[in-house]
């Protein structure tokens, strides 16, 4: 004889789960031991691991302190750039009056500890003249002097006013002079950087080439988006930008100034904290504000410039004081107790499961037992794909939601009873509770999820890991009660066991109080009831409504009065 729809379906969706289970181990198995960036344990914040405490110190133009408004802005800069590395549960606060602390779980990488520092203050200025860096004269001793110092009675004031950043008459015999004693190799030895509405000598990021470039005509606050990505026609990685409306029409009109100019007079240079990005010649008028910055970049390098770029540039400049590994501030021992009270907790749970719904218990334990491994193996992926780390506050939020999870079964296993007490058959009874139980349960698991989202937006970032534990394990409740508990009780009812209603199954429908077999159709009693039998009847008839009383009794009375027939006695 064929099995029974919901048997089939018990089974498919107990296939899918153990599916949905071997892809996520599968992904994780990939990152293990193929892209060998993920682990078989999750990664730890902070407070747990320890990890790398940055110090920078804020330098202004006078000396004096920087305003707190100042270091605000910056502590919220870097952490935008910090949250968009992947890196989770870093920590980023202010120190005294000019400095601010860093500090990252585990070991921070070369490309992380350049978006913490670096100012990221984009200028686009107009390329005036450029040269090989080797550039050598020879002096009046008749000795090559590849950077010799400029006479200070050269003209430095333009003879002619220049009518645009591109106007050559920007180059006056000072500039000159000091273009050719720039040393691109040893950077601290040049003059101070020029202020925006003057002319800037300056190098490539490779140190190759040398520049005379144009006074500020854009610069990063006119920059609305960055992103990175590959160039379709070249292959190289690009920051594509986008400008606002003020940037769009200040681009297109030296879009239009450029194209068609003699080199170098025809290439705009993008230059960050002083040193050229990126100089390209201009290929035509660009009026949609998305030019694209392109150079020697890798993946990682143009993610970062555009991670930079799009969080905006520190409003200070800043210097690392000190840069050192930290230890964890609670240590294994901490999370030890946390995994203890977890422990704990989960056995409480299965002791009073087991007291209270005695054979049934067994499906609380188990689903429990599945939701520990699809919980585990998703922060695994987490921690490789979204630098997620697991903090102490992560872990009271895991802890906390077995409470939640065992809700979601008490809620069930009631509607059962419920169904049962109505004098439905134990099958019936399993398919009826959860018709009615998962309404109950999705709102509630709602609310829960929604809590969890707003903590998640609004609480300090000690608090965010204990929002995202609970908001991602209240989702694979939810997911565990569909995909397992369901099933498995659909499966247990037809069992001999269960479906007998067995004492000790937990869904023995005469120790729930069904000694009625309908609305009103109460079995007649026996001469002699035992005492559980009467506790039974009593149960029963405590939860009728008002009208099933009424018609008990009125049947009652028509019985006691039955008029005798003829031939009686």
């Amino acid at each position: 004889m064929a099995p029974s729809t919901p048997v089939r379906h018990a089974w498919r969706v107990l296939l899918g789960l153990l599916a949905i289970t071997g892809v996520l181990f599968g992904i994780n198995s990939l990152g293990v031991y193929v892209f060998q960036a993920s682990s078989w344990a999750p990664s730890l914040a902070l407070d747990l691991q320890g990890g790398t405490q940055i110090i920078l110190q804020a330098q202004t133009t006078d000396g004096a302190d920087p305003n707190k408004d100042q270091l605000d802005q910056a502590v919220s800069i870097i952490r935008q750039r910090v949250d968009a590395s992947g890196v989770g549960e870093a920590d980023v606060a202010t120190e005294g009056g000019k400095n601010i602390v860093v500090q990252i779980p585990g070991e921070a990488d070369e490309a992380t500890r350049q978006r913490i520092q670096s100012s990221a203050q984009l200028q686009l200025r107009a390329v005036l003249f450029t040269g090989s860096p080797a550039t050598s004269f020879v002096g009046e001793d008749g000795q090559n002097t590849p950077y010799p110092t400029p006479d200070p009675s050269l003209q430095a004031t333009p003879t002619a006013s220049p009518t645009s950043g591109s106007d050559t008459s920007w180059i006056t015999p000072a500039l000159q002079a000091q273009f050719l004693a720039y040393d691109c190799a040893n950077p601290t030895n040049n003059p101070a950087q020029a202020p925006v509405d003057q002319p800037l000598i300056t190098c490539s990021d490779d140190g190759s080439v040398k520049y005379i470039l144009g006074p500020v005509e854009l610069d990063g606050t006119d920059i609305s988006n960055a992103t990175n990505g590959q160039e379709q026609n070249t292959g190289q990685w690009a920051v594509n930008l986008v400008f606002n409306d003020q940037g769009t029409e200040t681009f297109g009109k030296i879009s239009q100034r450029l194209y068609g100019a003699q080199a170098p007079l025809n290439q705009f240079a993008f230059v960050l904290d002083g040193t050229v990005l990126s100089a390209p010649s201009m290929n035509g008028i660009i009026v949609d504000g998305r030019p694209s910055i392109t150079g020697s970049f890798t993946q990682e390098s143009s993610k970062a410039l555009a991670d930079q770029l799009k969080y905006g540039a520190l409003p200070l400049s800043f210097t690392v004081v000190s840069s050192d590994t930290v230890s964890a501030t609670l240590g294994s021992q901490q999370l030890q107790v946390g995994l203890i009270a977890g422990l704990i907790g989960l056995g409480l749970v299965a002791v009073y499961s087991l007291i209270v719904y005695r054979a049934l218990g067994t499906v609380i334990i188990a689903s429990l037992g599945v939701m520990a491994v699809l919980t585990y193996v998703l922060l695994c992926i987490l921690a490789w794909r979204m630098g997620f780390r697991l903090s102490l506050a992560g872990v009271a939020g895991l802890i906390v939601t077995i409470g939640f999870t065992a809700d979601s079964f008490i809620v069930y296993f009631e509607r059962i009873r419920d169904e049962l007490r109505d004098g439905k058959s134990i099958t019936a009874a399993v398919e009826d509770g959860w018709a009615r139980a998962k309404r109950t349960i999705y709102i509630s698991k709602s609310i829960n999820i929604l809590a969890a989202v707003v903590l998640y937006i609004l609480a300090d970032a000690t608090v965010k890991g204990f929002a995202f534990t609970l908001g991602l394990t209240t989702a694979i409740d939810i997911l565990i009660f569909i995909l397992f508990t369901h099933p498995v009780m659909q499966l247990l009812a037809r069992t001999r066991f269960f479906g007998s209603g067995h004492p000790l199954s937990g869904m023995d429908p005469e120790a729930l109080g069904a000694v009625y077999r309908g609305r009103a159709q109460f079995r007649a009693p026996a001469a002699a009831v035992s005492g559980r039998a009467n506790r039974s009847r009593g149960e029963a008839q405590r939860r009728q409504t008002i009208a099933e009383r009424k018609r008990a009794e009125l049947a009652a009375a028509q019985g006691s009065t039955r008029p005798t027939k003829e031939g009686d006695d």
